[in-house]
Formats: structure tokens, sequence, C-alpha cells
């Protein structure tokens, strides 16, 4: 029964001076790389994507589960998992859809999700050690993409959370922060906004991880949908 090969889920620990991009290639690398660090002084290493198991399953089943809902909905529906033993991806796809739905109904959608838990269950097993040898990133993503209810942000966070490929992550904090403070457009197309970020950042999987989890924490805290707090008063554009 595979259940998946551990991972460090602890980001924030490595040393030398490439740690988290500070090798500046450009004046827009500079720029963006100034801005995370202001994030990183604001708020600390975050430590992110969650994993309790250090499983890399449990991050592709996270991933999954937080399509259009709060994270804390998803540490109910993965607390289910784990109480009813439903830690790996075999588990998942030998469990009757019935009783899986009942499992994961925190996380809401439970229909759809246990369909796409299923999908995502048969896909890690044939994948896992592809996945972790290849170097074609490109590849690795329509792959993912083709998958039942994966799309470009879930197959990007399987990725770089729990591949540790760099590739970094688009989400809705991300365009928030982005239009607000950097000076990028927020509309842009999921792949051209990711473009501007890639282009602008060394290649780093703990910095694109660490600042897809600093955006988060500021729009948690200051940059909300309903407008700027404190703490963005004191951001200044910097793209």
């Amino acid at each position: 029964m595979s259940q998946g090969k551990k991972i460090d889920t602890v980001r924030g620990k490595r040393s030398g001076p490439s740690f988290y991009g500070r090798t500046r290639t450009s004046p827009k690398s500079s720029s963006m790389l100034d801005f995370f660090h202001t994030l990183l002084r604001i708020y600390g290493p975050q430590g992110w994507w969650p994993c309790k198991s250090g499983d890399r399953w449990e991050i592709v089943a996270g991933a999954v589960l937080v399509q259009n809902t709060a994270w804390g909905n998803v540490e109910k529906a993965l607390a289910n998992l784990e109480s009813a033993k439903l830690t790996t991806p075999d588990s998942i796809l030998a469990e009757p859809e019935d009783t899986l739905r009942e499992i994961i109904r925190p996380a809401g959608f439970y229909r759809q999700k246990c369909t796409y838990l299923k999908e995502a269950a048969g896909f890690f097993l044939e994948n896992e050690s592809a996945f972790l040898a290849s170097k074609d990133l490109p590849g690795m993503r329509n792959r993912l993409l083709n998958v039942r209810g994966i799309g470009r942000e879930t197959a990007d966070d399987i990725l770089l959370y729990a591949f540790g490929k760099p590739v970094f992550i688009i989400d809705a904090y991300t365009r928030r922060a982005a239009s607000r403070h950097m000076g990028i457009r927020g509309d842009l197309p999921y792949d051209e906004l990711q473009k501007i970020f890639m282009d602008g950042l060394p290649p780093d999987t703990d910095l694109y991880g660490e600042f897809h989890a600093l955006f988060l924490a500021l729009c948690k805290d200051s940059c909300k949908k309903s407008g700027c707090g404190e703490v963005c008063a004191g951001l200044r554009s910097v793209v």
C-alpha cells in the first residue's frame, strides 16, 4: 500500500546566500524581493503548506479539498479522513463513494470533491515516482490539468508543495496584493500573471512557497476584499 514518500514540510531553514532568492538578477527581481522581505519582516516565516503527517499525499488531498473553501474546513475533513484511517491514496480509492462523501463533507462540495479526490488518488499512485524524477515542468503541469477536478491553481499547489517544483502559485490573494501594492494588474489571465512573477524572481521553491503564504497572511490580516488596513498603509508600490 503506497503512502507517498515523507517530505520536509518546514520551510525557511535552508542556509546559504540563495535562500529566499537573495541573489538579485534584475531591477524587477530586486523590487519583488524587497516586497517579499518586507512581508517576511512583518509576518515571519509561515511554514506553508500545513501537513500533519509529512506525507506527500496529504498535501495533494488538501490541495483538492481546499477548492472554494477555507482552510479550517479542510482541516476538519482531513481530520475525519485520519480518524477513518483513509490517509493513503489506496484507501481513498477503496472507500465507497457514499461514505467518503460524508467523511469529507466539512470541505464543502463534497459530492464533486469525492470524485476529484479519487481521480487524484489514482493519478498520484501512477505518477508519484515519475514526478519526483522529472524536470519537465510544463509536461507535468499539463498532465495534472488533464485530471478531473484539477485546475491551474490546484496543479501548481501540488507541483510546488508536494513535489518541490519551482512554480509560482496565483490565487485571489496574490491578485489582490499585486494589484494594490505591486503595480501589477490583478485581472490578468492566470498564466500571464504567473509569468510576471516567475520572470521577476529566481526559480527558488522555498521563495515561491513562502511568498504565496505571505500573500495569504497579508490579505487575511490587512489587504482584505473590503479594503486595505493598517499594514497596507505602510506598504509602498515596489514594481
